[in-house]
Formats: C-alpha cells, structure tokens, sequence
C-alpha cells in the first residue's frame, strides 16, 4: 500500500456499508483531506446493528485477560472523549455520553471468585476497578437484587446513545463532502489484473482506488473475481427490551454474567441481549423477550412491576475466531477489511477508523491490526 491524502486517485474510496464502523471510517478519510468518498449502504445508514445496538462502552467489565483485543478495546474507549466532543461540535447534536460508570454483580460463589482473579489483574495494570460488597453495591444502585454478593465497579466504562452517534455522523460526513449512497446494493467487488478497482452495485459499475470491506454480517455474500481471504462472517441475532419506570432506576450500566441494564438520560431502561445464530431472522421471540426479562429481573427485581415500552432485534457481525477482521487483505490489492465487530460496533468504532484511515492515506498498518488481519484465516 501507498499513498497520501492527495494521490488516493480520482476514483476515491468506496465504502460498502453505511453502519456505524463505515460511517466512522468516512468520516475520518474525509478529515484527513481525502476527497472522493463514498459510502454504500443496500438499506439505510445506520438502520441495523448500530441501531440495535446499547451503545455500552465497556472493554474493562468484558475482558479476562490483558490480550491484543483488550489493548484494541482499550484504546478506542480511551478516545471516546475526544471523538464525542469533536463529533458533538461538527453535527449539534448531544451524544449522551454518560460516563457514570459500570458495575458488574456476582450472584455465586463461583463468580466471586472469578471477580477477585478479575481485579488482581486490572489492579497489576493500573486500571481503575473497585471492590464493592452486595451492601455497597446496594447503596450506589438500590435497584440491585439482595442475591448480589458483590461486585466490581469500573469508573472508566461508559455508555452512548447510538443512535444518536449514528445521526451525529450522518450530518458530519454530509458537512464533510462524503457521499451516501443508500437503498443501493454491492453485488461484487471489481478487479483489473488482480487489483480491486470498484464495485458492482445495483445502480451500476462505482470506481475506487481503494474499497473498504464495512458490510457487518453481509461481508461475506458478495462476490469477487478474485480469491479472498476465507472469512466466514455470520449474523448473530441480539435482542432488546426498553422498560419504562417512572422515575430514574439507576445511573450505572450493570452488568450480570447473564446480560446487563442500560439505564438513559430520558429514563429509558434497556435490557439484553441473546445470542442466536438463526440466520438473518430478525423478529423479536416470546423465548427471547422471556429470557431477557428474567435477567433483568435477577439483576433488579423492582422491574417487575415496571411496563417493557419496545422490543428490537438485530444482527451482530461475528468472524470464525469471534475477533473484528480489520485491515488490508495482502493477497487482493486494493481492499481493506473493517468487519466482524461481533458485539463490539460502537466500542471500537473510534479506533478502527483511525487506524483504517492512517492505513489508507499513509501506506502504513498499525502493530495494533497484526491480530485482527484478515490473511488470518487465509
């Protein structure tokens, strides 16, 4: 790869999917001074799984061991701050960026014992965690359950509203001069003497000089004349209950070994989420609502008597080894991966664009993309 902001070529970059992942790249080539971007989406922009999305920022509350995804995970929630107040001044629009924090509960034996493995090695990292008990607990969430024996509160871990994020990027990557394309279909990538060069669509033939793989759990059905990595990307169905209680339920986002709370600013209470490999059927199930309000229940039985306003489903984006596929594929010229999100699209959306941009405009890939690239599977 090489390059720079002014010699990306007149055909400019092409971007297959017009979710959160592809919307953030866009962005981030315009900012960078790329003209000539484009963003391909076959329905609506941001109308699948980052709308479907709880918007939890939470790489600390997930991760059991300090590994290259726990550093990418970190990384990009470490540039939160920055990315929302840079993004908030561009579009006016307020993201809804709560940084109360997160807290995770332990109902068993078993899962306290997990928690204390847990905080000795965050607390050797230096990262800010905190031991709370079930009484604790309690008094910073009087919602949280008297089976909670204790738990672990994660100051760093935030949350979004996505769908804000999702509209803030809309209107910045239109001020930026980027180009959506929507209720359009790529139906194959294009290629001249080995190199991709565009994309067949159903509005007709789209040039490029580079093309971003962003298609979520579609990455995989589109066609090529020419061998790609064999990454089997697969929808992973998740489904969402809304609650409305009367007043504010709670502040943290918490967390059980079975789903989590997602309390908003407007008093909203989301609760989720499954996880189903049904293909692309989308429907919310009575098991899966059932399942959902159990959980929320075991974690703050005070919901009970609490209305579910809504219901969504969507679909996750999930690679073979469950890890995000981003960045150049060596063996086809010309295409870049940003796929296989899996459960963390809005999370890493920050640091995938940065690092897709920097590899597009400079010719260079971060260290930080050596696990997640896509000749892993090749």
């Amino acid at each position: 790869m090489n390059g720079n902001a002014e010699s990306i070529g007149t055909a400019g970059v092409v971007i297959i999917g017009g979710g959160i992942i592809g919307l953030a790249i866009a962005r981030a080539l315009a900012q960078r001074g790329v003209g000539g971007v484009r963003v391909i989406e076959k329905h609506r922009c941001g109308q699948e799984a980052s709308w479907a999305a709880g918007g939890i920022l939470a790489p600390q509350v997930e991760a059991d061991e300090d590994d290259d995804f726990f550093q990418l995970a970190r990384g990009s929630r470490d540039r939160y701050p920055d990315f929302v107040a840079d993004l908030e001044a561009e579009s006016g629009i307020d993201l809804g960026f709560d940084t109360t924090g997160t807290i995770y509960a332990a109902f068993t034996a078993a899962e306290e014992a997990d928690f204390h493995a847990r905080l000795e090695w965050q607390q050797s990292q230096g990262l800010a965690v905190e031991w709370l008990s079930g009484d604790e607990a309690r008094r910073l969430e009087p919602c949280v359950s008297n089976q909670v024996r204790c738990a672990l509160r994660f100051r760093n871990d935030h949350q979004i509203e996505n769908r804000r994020l999702i509209d803030a990027l809309l209107v910045a990557n239109e001020r930026r001069g980027v180009r959506l394309i929507q209720d359009c279909e790529v139906t194959a990538l294009s290629a001249d003497s080995g190199r991709i060069v565009g994309v067949e669509t159903t509005n007709g033939f789209i040039p490029a000089t580079w093309v971003v793989l962003a298609a979520g759990p579609w990455s995989s059905s589109i066609n090529s004349p020419v061998p790609l990595p064999l990454i089997d990307i697969i929808p992973v169905r998740g489904q969402m209950l809304c609650f409305k209680p009367p007043d504010k339920f709670a502040r943290h986002v918490i967390y059980s070994a079975r789903g989590y709370l997602i309390p908003r600013a407007d008093g909203r209470l989301l609760a989720g989420s499954t996880t189903e490999e049904v293909g692309f059927e989308k429907q919310v199930t009575a098991d899966g609502r059932q399942a959902i309000r159990s959980m929320a229940l075991e974690i703050a039985p005070g919901l009970d008597s609490f209305p579910v306003i809504e219901a969504w489903a969507g679909f996750r984006p999930r690679a073979p080894d469950g890890l995000p596929v981003i960045g150049p594929a060596r063996s086809v010229p010309g295409l870049i991966y940003a796929t296989g999100h899996y459960r963390n699209g809005i999370l890493l959306a920050p640091i995938t664009a940065e690092l897709i941009a920097e590899a597009i405009v400079t010719g260079k890939t971060s260290p930080l993309l050596r696990s997640f690239s896509p000749d892993r599977f090749s």
